[in-house]
């Protein structure tokens, strides 16, 4: 499995970054294997069967698009990601999302469109029941 990085040594590298001047936010998203399944949380069938882990891959090539897609919406000044791959048990981490830009509206929309771009786009995940 690979290291899963610190949040705290992001964001001291985030603030040393020469971006950092601009940025007055930064957020975190933090993407973990849950029990509940997808059917279940997203489509309301309460008889989905619970998740007992996943298998996880991901595009490289589509993640660093997104990226470079994220650069372009306003205010938004540093990004760093970390995905997992492989097989997951609950409760493993599957991301880390790391933004950030100059004001609280703009760091929300980029976070959320970039995670949903690489869930959405760029990843394969397969529960395990």
């Amino acid at each position: 499995m690979k290291q899963i990085p610190s949040m705290d040594q992001w964001l001291k590298e985030a603030k040393a970054d020469e971006t950092a001047a601009k940025c007055g936010m930064y957020l975190v998203h933090n993407g973990v294997v849950r029990e509940d399944a997808k059917a279940k949380v997203r489509g309301g069938d309460e008889s989905a069967p619970q998740v007992t882990g996943m298998t996880f891959s991901y595009d490289k090539e589509k993640v660093d698009a997104a990226i470079e897609e994220t650069y372009n919406m306003p205010g938004i000044y540093y990004i760093r990601t970390w995905l997992a791959e492989g097989e997951l048990e609950v409760g493993d981490d599957i991301m880390y999302v790391l933004i950030g830009g100059d004001i609280r509206p703009h760091v929300v929309d980029a976070l959320q469109s970039l995670v949903g771009t690489i869930k959405n786009t760029c990843v394969v995940e397969q529960e395990h029941h």
